[in-house]
């Protein structure tokens, strides 16, 4: 699903044309993002949490050569999903499971 596409679903459930709901999808994302770099977790309760992860410095190589390179530290965005959700989807995995093993003798 592409963000235009999560605002099309998320337009046709409130009262907002799909340009205002981009927009405050876009605002949303924004935040989680700007949280985010300033260091700051952001958690949405039966969801989710987003954090950054830190990786250190560290030794590579390159495909190519095979010559060994400094791979340099950097901060990553990490999400865990929070128990609901990963209760939600394997309960929805599990009935389209059912639903597609009969129908497969």
């Amino acid at each position: 699903m592409t963000k235009s596409e999560l605002a099309e679903q998320v337009s046709t459930k409130i009262n907002l044309t799909k340009k205002e709901t981009e927009h405050i999808v876009s605002m949303v994302f924004e935040s989680i993002i700007g949280a985010l770099s300033h260091g700051d977790k952001v958690e949405l309760r039966g969801f989710g949490s987003f954090r950054i992860r830190h990786r250190a410095l560290r030794e590579g190589r390159n495909p190519k050569t095979g010559e060994k390179v400094k791979v340099p530290p950097k901060k990553v965005p990490f999400f865990r999903a929070g128990k609901e959700l990963k209760e939600m989807v394997n309960n929805k995995a599990g009935s389209q499971k059912t639903a597609g093993s009969s129908q497969h003798p």
